[in-house]
């Protein structure tokens, strides 16, 4: 049996053991592990590990994962979550939908500083969804919004998936978290579209706010965002003048996200605590899947199954086009299964020699899978922020009725996906312009 035979059937094997629910990260170290030894021999393979299991995770930009997750916990316990929600929900509850388009856009304004998708959907659906079914929303229209819009934080920077994705692929960080936020603004634009659009064919869905609402409290309203707009700003500012790495200016969030727990005098021994610990269990799953992917990622390189890949593609002239969308396709079933990084550990390491041979934009392609992963957060039968969703709203809404009110929303998703796709330059138009052409 050649080498890349043998490749082929630890991919095989690893999809295997998923489907068995082997967690991801021991899967993919089991399935390289076994492969290496295969190849090399049991010697060889534990000289590479000595150095392998080290280096995957001694790398200086991988402290911007710790250091974004942290920035997202201080500025919940902050309260900014309800400080980005109280102040859409003035300015857009006379809408149609307005309550529902209100959430789209605090889960957009506060996905800027969370980078967790799961985050943003415990935390936005804690201060949302009750007031929606107040008002009479309906119940899928409400979890659905929620579900749907807490995914921008993959999208909109920081991410900690885009982060994962650049050091995968090392490009440069700066560059993909700022090619993140007009793709992200875009999403939520149309989520919000779409919201207003049924509203006012169906008016049931979600029945007008009896409230009065002024310009003065509006205008108020404003003050209570400033937290927000100065992280966004110290962490866009900070790498678009160059002052600080993408790795500085996410330690720069998470002070000024600590400085503006302390200001709203919510920093207890028990909020810190919290931040610290889950900032610590997250880091810790998020390295053991590298530690396991760098293992695999050994394996398939020394099988040589992603130069055999490449050049099936280039002797049978596929087009980039051709070649996207069988990738987009393997996404959106692998999303029903898997979570974000978990996808991109798994594939990436056969598709980057494909990707290089086609000479695609990797900044570019970086968005695409990111908002396909952001599409795979919210696919049944897997759809992680759909089940957050249900954790906060408890028995009062079944987990079926979520899942029937993402449907608009994923069609929605796939709108923005075919956009994003037809037209590079959404997304690389500001790294362009800011940075320069890389």
């Amino acid at each position: 049996m050649e080498s890349h035979h043998i490749g082929m059937l630890g991919f095989v094997v690893l999809l295997g053991l998923i489907g068995l629910r082997v967690p991801i990260a021991f899967a993919l170290t089991l399935v390289g592990l076994g492969g290496l030894v295969i190849l090399s021999g049991p010697d060889a393979t534990f000289a590479l590990l000595a150095s392998q299991m080290y280096s995957s995770v001694a790398n200086n930009t991988l402290s911007a994962v710790p250091l974004f997750l942290l920035m997202g916990y201080f500025a919940y316990h902050a309260g900014l979550t309800r400080a980005c929600f109280d102040t859409a929900r003035l300015w857009l509850a006379r809408l149609p939908g307005g309550l529902a388009i209100a959430t789209v856009a605090g889960c957009a304004l506060f996905g800027a500083c969370a980078g967790s998708g799961v985050a943003a959907a415990g935390a936005m659906g804690r201060v949302s969804i009750p007031e929606m079914l107040r008002y009479g929303y309906d119940r899928k229209l409400a979890c659905g919004s929620i579900a749907a819009a807490a995914t921008l934080a993959v999208l909109i920077p920081p991410s900690i998936v885009m982060v994962v994705y650049a050091i995968l692929t090392e490009v440069s960080i700066g560059r993909l978290l700022l090619a993140g936020y007009i793709p992200g603004v875009l999403s939520a634009l149309i989520l919000m579209a779409m919201i207003m659009y049924r509203c006012s064919r169906d008016p049931s869905l979600a029945p007008p706010v009896p409230i009065k609402i002024t310009w003065s409290d509006r205008l108020r309203s404003l003050k209570d965002i400033w937290g927000i707009t100065l992280l966004i700003g110290l962490v866009l500012g900070g790498i678009y003048t160059g002052f600080v790495t993408a790795t500085e200016a996410a330690a720069i969030g998470a002070l000024g996200a600590f400085i503006l727990m302390m200001l709203a005098k919510q920093l207890t021994r028990a909020t810190f605590r919290d931040s610290m610990l889950e900032t610590a269990r997250t880091t810790g799953m998020i390295f053991l899947l590298l530690v396991g992917a760098s293992i695999f990622t050994g394996f398939m390189a020394i099988s040589g199954v992603p130069q055999v890949l490449a050049e099936v593609i280039v002797e049978g002239k596929y087009s980039m086009w051709t070649v996207l969308l069988i990738i987009c396709l393997a996404y959106l079933f692998l999303g029903m299964f898997l979570d974000s990084i978990s996808m991109m550990l798994l594939t990436l390491p056969v598709l980057l020699p494909v990707l290089k041979g086609l000479d695609v934009n990797l900044i570019w392609f970086g968005i695409i899978v990111v908002k396909l992963v952001e599409i795979g957060c919210i696919t049944p039968p897997f759809g992680i922020t759909v089940y957050v969703v249900k954790g906060v709203v408890g028995n009062s809404v079944p987990l079926e009725d979520i899942f029937r009110g993402i449907w608009w929303f994923l069609a929605m998703e796939i709108l923005t996906l075919v956009i994003l796709i037809m037209f590079p330059a959404i997304s690389t138009i500001l790294p362009d312009t800011m940075l320069g052409k890389g």
